[in-house]
């Protein structure tokens, strides 16, 4: 582990809802860590032939989170600014949009992004258990709601598809890797 690195590693034996909790965080703060330091014009900066940049990831992930926690398990709005987006004018707003926000803006984003879904899933796991169901349902025809669970599974795995990208252009930026 690298000395910059402040992620906390999953405890080895815990309860499942502790040990998902765990395994999100530890991806969520390895894209913190990812980001870390860079300026605006490293978030911005894109890797062709790709137009994906570190800033788009991170503004993609605040979305993430409130479109899973927010939307999906409480039926809620999207937060801001997302919930007045033109989606069907941008489908990739977020992307885009991240390189007009500085680094503090996009950390905030997200910070608060993560300090509703925990607010969130807290509440959830209180009302019906990882096996609690989500308020919207899926698009897939006859399946329903989602678990608790299946959103937390499903949100680790979109961080660490992302962090996979967000290492390869951190690499590409300043030479920096790790884990």
């Amino acid at each position: 582990m690298r000395a910059d690195d402040t992620r906390v590693d999953p405890p080895l034996r815990v309860d499942e809802l502790t040990t998902l909790r765990a395994f999100l965080d530890f991806h969520r703060d390895t894209l913190r860590w990812k980001t870390a330091g860079l300026t605006s014009e490293q978030l911005n900066a894109a890797h062709p032939p790709s137009s994906l940049t570190l800033g788009g990831l991170v503004k993609h992930l605040a979305l993430v989170e409130s479109g899973w926690f927010a939307e999906k398990l409480d039926g809620d709005t999207l937060m801001r600014p997302f919930d007045t987006v033109d989606w069907v004018a941008d489908g990739d707003w977020e992307f885009h949009s991240a390189a007009d926000d500085s680094p503090e803006e996009l950390r905030a984003l997200l910070d608060a992004a993560v300090a509703d879904s925990d607010r969130r899933i807290e509440s959830a796991f209180a009302a019906g258990g990882l096996d609690g169901t989500s308020a919207r349902e899926s698009r897939r025809p006859g399946e329903g709601a989602f678990s608790l669970r299946w959103i937390l599974v499903h949100m680790i795995e979109e961080y660490a598809r992302h962090n996979g990208h967000a290492d390869l252009l951190r690499e590409a930026l300043d030479g920096s890797t790790g884990e």
